[in-house]
């Protein structure tokens, strides 16, 4: 049974404000969208489903030394309905993905004790909609089980590099060092809480960074797309017949799903091998 969130349906976000921030530093969030206990219990979920996909090959995809990327099944984890009919969660992907946006990804990323800098990045290769039609067209929401502090290794971004040229890069993705510096120069390091959630474009130049502290930064992922967006085919977001008729019927709707009947272990497929070499 998960935890209940008492919010209110009918709560106004402003879509100016929203869509201004996608579209200039590339990212924004909500100070304390979820409840303390409900994010305990998160924690607990992807602890447990973390050691899990360790334990058996292929479990997990390496996001660089000491961190990994573990894609899930939306029923393991607990509370995924509050997630994704958050009011304001709904709001930014109708204001910015359209009223026909699909949920295509739910998993997390662990960055351990002893992770490394890794390189400047993009999470996948900027589509025609964004480098010729100046649309944004996915979404990553994030949701840390954890308070962040300074020397956890916190998320860093480079504000309004979603629009970036992508010609220099390797692969559509990777920078070439001599733009480092200007990325540094650009570079803002997030600090969130307990409760707290926030959305960004993953064309955004960013980076995890060293992990001094001794313990893990554990973070959910949602990803989302909009009609034309190809993301899902990347991940395999399967629900099972049980689950499926219990979920609310907007919810259904935004779901890009495989039906089954049992639930079958994913195999990763959104490796980014570019960081796996991390940064000294």
């Amino acid at each position: 049974m998960s935890t209940t969130l008492q919010t209110a349906s009918t709560q106004q976000y402003d879509i100016a404000s929203i869509m201004g921030a996608l579209y200039g530093p590339g990212i924004t969030g909500l100070k304390e969208a979820f409840p303390r206990n409900y994010v305990a219990q998160l924690g607990e979920d992807i602890d447990f489903l973390y050691r899990d996909a360790l334990a058996r090959p292929g479990g997990t995809v390496g996001r660089g030394p000491k961190r990994h990327y573990v894609e899930v099944h939306p029923e393991d984890i607990r509370g995924f309905v509050e997630v994704a009919t958050h009011p304001w969660v709904k709001t930014v992907c109708e204001s910015v993905l359209g009223p026909d946006y699909k949920i295509v990804e739910i998993g997390f990323d662990v960055p351990n004790p002893g992770a490394m800098d890794q390189p400047w990045h993009r999470d996948f290769p900027a589509p025609e909609e964004t480098l010729k039609g100046r649309r944004l067209n996915s979404l990553a929401f994030n949701i840390t089980t954890v308070d962040v502090f300074e020397d956890m290794g916190p998320f860093e971004i480079a504000p309004g590099t979603q629009w970036d040229d992508p010609s220099e890069f390797e692969h559509g993705m990777f920078p070439p060092k001599h733009l480092y510096p200007r990325y540094e120069k650009l570079a803002e390091r997030k600090f969130p809480k307990m409760g707290d959630i926030s959305v960004r474009s993953a064309l955004t130049i960013h980076r995890g960074t060293k992990n001094l502290s001794n313990k893990s930064r554990p973070v959910l992922v949602l990803g989302v797309d909009a009609p034309d967006a190809r993301n899902a085919e990347r991940h395999d977001l399967q629900v099972t017949r049980r689950f499926f008729e219990e979920l609310p019927e907007d919810l259904k709707a935004h779901l890009h799903y495989r039906l089954v009947d049992e639930l079958e272990t994913i195999v990763q497929g959104h490796t980014i091998e570019g960081l796996m070499m991390g940064e000294a």
